[in-house]
């Protein structure tokens, strides 16, 4: 999956089959603002997963 933009927001996922965690990158005009860990199973985090953690941090910061 690539990067992703919302209003302005980078949001960048990158993931280790391994370790079963990833992170998403959120920046804004090529500022790093931080990131989102998760956990996930399987070969890679499912899309839906991603959607949802995006969409909840633009809900809770008002993006």
């Amino acid at each position: 999956m690539g990067a992703v933009e919302r209003n302005g927001y980078r949001f960048e996922p990158e993931y280790s089959v391994i370790k079963q965690n990833g992170a998403i990158h959120v920046s804004n005009q090529g500022k790093y603002i931080e990131e989102i860990k998760f956990t996930f199973s399987g070969e890679n985090p499912e899309l839906d997963q991603i959607e949802q953690l995006i969409d909840t941090y633009c809900e809770q910061r008002g993006i």
